[in-house]
């Protein structure tokens, strides 16, 4: 058998097989068609679907957080606590009547973050300890927990802000640093908190969660929750709702 008998073999099967060839060539045509009419099926039914939605919403809200157990004037030490968004969110959308879509939920601070877990007491805990070892806050800083040894160049206050980027984003936010006693100001309201700025990058700003039916789509132990790594302060959370009534 030879490279050059091979296309003579070929030929010899397609003419001695000529009705096993067009069945071949019937059945794929058959397949393809039958495929077509899948698809335009299940499109016009999404479109049948569609026209059943009620009304559009998108909608915005700035919710305020006061962290559990904060004492009045009580000043912000690097404490970490975990929060409940949970009954704010269920909330929100009961009020919007939006049936079905997404609401976003961010973190409107650098030192916070949010994340779906388990609310427990012990577990929150936990928490704590786990991401302080591995960002253990500055020698300098108020926390209880402060390590000696560690520091952040975050935490050199008095050799920020560092360029005229940071600058200007100082004077964007209302600080006149141009004026030295004003300048002071800002140094000594700075908080020694670079550790509590690296656990929010790990942890993450912002959650999207589906809403169907009217309410989200999370597990029976999970909940929605605002990880506070520089309080105790008052906080602000950002939520979004995208959907039809």
């Amino acid at each position: 058998f030879t490279m050059v008998s091979f296309p003579l073999a070929l030929l010899a099967l397609l003419v001695a097989f000529p009705i096993g060839v067009t069945a071949f060539s019937n059945g794929h045509r058959s397949h393809i068609s039958g495929f077509r009419r899948t698809c335009l099926h299940e499109t016009v039914g999404t479109q049948a679907e569609a026209f059943q939605l009620g009304q559009q919403i998108c909608t915005y809200k700035t919710i305020t957080i006061t962290p559990s157990g904060m004492n009045e004037g009580e000043l912000p030490r690097q404490a970490v606590s975990v929060e409940d968004l949970t009954p704010h969110l269920n909330s929100y959308i009961e009020s919007s009547g939006m049936k079905n879509g997404v609401l976003t939920v961010i973190s409107r601070h650098t030192t916070t973050a949010l994340t779906i877990n388990e609310l427990e007491s012990r577990l929150a805990r936990d928490v704590e300890e786990f991401f302080l070892k591995i960002c253990p806050p500055d020698e300098r800083s108020e926390s209880e927990k402060k390590e000696a040894g560690v520091r952040y160049l975050h935490n050199d206050i008095d050799q920020r802000p560092d360029g005229e980027d940071e600058q200007q984003r100082c004077r964007d936010n209302g600080w006149d640093i141009d004026d030295d006693v004003e300048l002071q100001k800002w140094r000594d309201q700075e908080p020694i908190n670079a550790h509590s700025h690296l656990i929010s990058m790990m942890l993450g700003s912002s959650e999207s969660i589906p809403v169907v039916d009217g309410e989200m789509v999370i597990g029976q132990w999970q909940s929605v929750l605002l990880v506070d790594l520089d309080g105790p302060r008052t906080r602000t959370v950002g939520i979004q709702l995208m959907g039809n009534s």
